[in-house]
């Protein structure tokens, strides 16, 4: 059995190990690949396992061998499903595997902006506090978590964890979900309409999936209802965001700061309007790469492989 993965150096730079595939066959490994290079390296392999790589209805259409597609990721938007399923080739993802690293990321995002340690971090090494003539300096800028409403936009795995750690701040929780669950409200969470999310929430964290419905969920309407001292979170998909109308708002001061890990193209183009909008942080899609994160998402990404083989998929998308 021939397996190609086509860009194994995302989710291992060296310091994880590939050897435990040789066990199910030919192993073929690209650190990455140009997709107009995709179908001359999968050629007659039956097996593909990829991250990020586009394999649309032409790639899948010219590998008439393939027979599964297994994804070193959560999200499935890069292989043309609907494509897959005519032809018979199953695909699998990895859910819930990056949730504690993209937790830490977006709260790390949020904490930037409310405890200001980067900048207070400066003042002690550039001598502004060898200079204070009181024991402490700090801007006025520094606030609390505790009181304020954090907006979850999604619930899922991720968006849960988001608000058991809010909940541990002492922060109020408001959800935007497709599905309602009951048995989580309470005096510190609540279900709302994207208005009321919008419009009420200190902070507003993206947690879902890209979908027709959810791209573009932040808008210039939605922006302009905002607080002005509230703060936009991204590190689920890029496209939930209208970037420029983001942007806009920033550099306006119709909201306070926005902390993205994810933009609508990847890597980032230089001429993305974020680059250059006031209080926007910017982390190169980082949040599902913790050692941890990536060596749970090996795992299951050769488990979902061998429940394959041995007729049982798990996982499966198509």
């Amino acid at each position: 059995m021939k397996i190609v993965v086509l860009d194994g150096a995302a989710v291992n730079p060296g310091d994880l190990s590939y050897d435990i595939l040789q066990s199910f066959g030919e192993v073929t490994i690209y650190q990455m690949t140009p997709p107009e290079l995709a179908v001359e390296r999968i050629g007659d392999a039956e097996i593909v396992l990829d991250n990020k790589v586009p394999l649309d209805r032409t790639v899948l259409s010219a590998c008439p061998n393939l027979r599964y597609i297994g994804l070193f990721s959560t999200g499935y938007d890069v292989v043309d499903t609907a494509c897959a399923a005519e032809h018979g080739i199953t695909v699998t993802n990895v859910p819930a595997y990056s949730t504690p690293g993209v937790v830490q990321t977006a709260f790390a995002l949020i904490l930037h902006f409310y405890s200001r340690i980067d900048e207070h971090n400066l003042l002690a090494h550039n001598g502004s506090w060898a200079q204070s003539p009181m024991f402490c300096l700090y801007l006025p800028t520094i606030q609390e978590l505790s009181g304020k409403t954090l907006g979850l936009i999604g619930f899922g795995h991720i968006g849960r964890e988001m608000a058991k750690v809010a909940k541990a701040f002492g922060m109020r929780v408001l959800v935007y979900n497709r599905t309602h669950y009951p048995a989580y409200e309470g005096d510190m969470l609540r279900f709302v309409t994207l208005d009321e999310l919008f419009s009420q929430s200190d902070v507003v964290s993206l947690h879902c999936p890209l979908t027709p419905e959810t791209r573009g969920i932040v808008n210039a309407e939605r922006l302009a209802s905002m607080k002005p001292s509230a703060l936009v979170i991204n590190t689920a998909r890029g496209p939930l965001v209208d970037e420029q109308a983001l942007a806009n708002a920033l550099n306006t001061h119709r909201i306070a700061g926005a902390g993205v890990d994810v933009v609508s193209r990847e890597p980032i183009l230089l001429n993305n309007p974020l680059l250059s909008a006031e209080n926007c942080v910017i982390t190169p899609h980082i949040a599902w790469a913790g050692l941890e994160s990536r060596t749970r998402l090996l795992q299951a990404v050769v488990s979902n492989l061998e429940a394959f083989l041995n007729g049982n998929p798990t996982n499966r998308v198509c």
